[in-house]
């Protein structure tokens, strides 16, 4: 089992290596790929030393799968590269996610999308893994109709320049003309004591594409587009752990204590509503974990069969690099082990 890490160096890639090794994944061959200015680096893998090398030499040695992680441009142009090749593709980019024939997979949802022919795999955006893995057993048994979600995203969904912009603010109380502080470019405004209701590019009708990722991969996902959709993306100064408040509305009645019943028993999930313990999931203690975490599960009066969700998870680790490794996992299982 050869298995390639194209973007190692970045913070999922980094991530992604990590959890590799974490879960134990069958791995023969371990190839790394980064950029140009970090060819020849060595990282340490399972007590060896592993050099990176370019992507060039990385589709040339063929692997059985590639996991990407660097960025949009070098998935569309490398991705389809490792696929003639026969190489599955788990890219964690936006490129290929709304692509008509490429799964975009959360394992525990819908990995059965994934054929033997398949060469290309999205892993779809961090915000939409976590809402989904708690979205798609409520779906199943009472059928969505209508989300209204906030999200309050951490800045390492920025990636380092976000991790850095919030540093270095803390650091200075954002006194203007520090040092570096020309190298902080991941937001238009402070982060620093400050939330931006301003996730990705803005649209011409005025959403962003953080929040339309959040409809069009949650349809897509749930395999429903009939699911009414609308969303706020915000960024808060928090440097680990995306937070949703969603507001749901199904087309079957429910009882609370039967939507408890179902989250606790859905692998990945778990339940933390104990508002009386003062019990909840927050970014704080999500962090690092692979979990998806839920709480604050109450009815919504206001309208015939509404429920609000709270659910907050590492988006590096489940809203990213794990998700793509448990892809990765299913692959194996699926078509190497027979």
């Amino acid at each position: 089992m050869k298995i390639a890490v194209v973007g190692a160096t970045g913070l999922v890639g980094s991530k992604m290596i990590q959890v590799l090794e974490e879960q134990k994944v069958q791995i023969d061959e371990l190839v790394l790929a980064a950029s140009d200015n970090s060819i020849g680096k060595e990282i340490v893998f399972q007590g060896g030393t592993h050099q990176l090398v370019s992507v060039e030499e990385a589709i040339a040695s063929r692997p059985d799968i590639a996991i990407f992680s660097a960025g949009g441009a070098a998935s569309k142009q490398h991705a389809p590269r490792f696929a003639e090749n026969g190489t599955f593709v788990i890219d964690n980019s936006s490129a290929w996610r709304m692509e008509k024939n490429v799964p975009l997979v959360v394992p525990e949802i819908n990995a059965d999308t994934i054929t033997p022919e398949t060469r290309i795999i999205a892993n779809p955006n961090c915000s939409t893994i976590q809402m989904v893995m708690a979205l798609a057993p409520i779906h199943r048994a009472f059928g969505i109709k209508r989300l209204v979600i906030a999200t309050y995203q951490s800045v390492s969904g920025s990636g380092l320049k976000g991790i850095n912009q919030l540093n270095h603010e803390e650091t200075y109380k954002s006194q203007p003309n520090t040092p570096n502080s020309e190298s902080m470019p991941a937001y238009p405004h402070q982060i620093y004591r400050n939330v931006l209701p301003h996730g990705g590019d803005f649209c011409d009708n005025g959403y962003t594409t953080e929040e339309e990722k959040l409809v069009n991969e949650t349809r897509k996902i749930l395999r429903d587009s009939t699911i009414a959709i609308t969303a706020t993306v915000c960024r808060v100064p928090v440097t680990g752990g995306h937070s949703e408040a969603v507001n749901v509305e199904t087309l079957k009645p429910f009882e609370i204590a039967e939507v408890r019943r179902l989250l606790e028993t859905t692998p990945g999930i778990v339940l933390q509503d104990n508002p009386a313990e003062n019990l909840y999931p927050m970014a704080l203690t999500s962090f690092d974990r692979d979990e998806v975490f839920v709480g604050r599960i109450r009815r919504d009066f206001s309208v015939g069969n509404g429920m609000n969700l709270w659910i907050v998870s590492d988006n590096i680790r489940k809203g990213a690099a794990t998700n793509a490794v448990q892809i990765a996992q299913y692959i194996i299982r699926q078509f190497f082990m027979r």
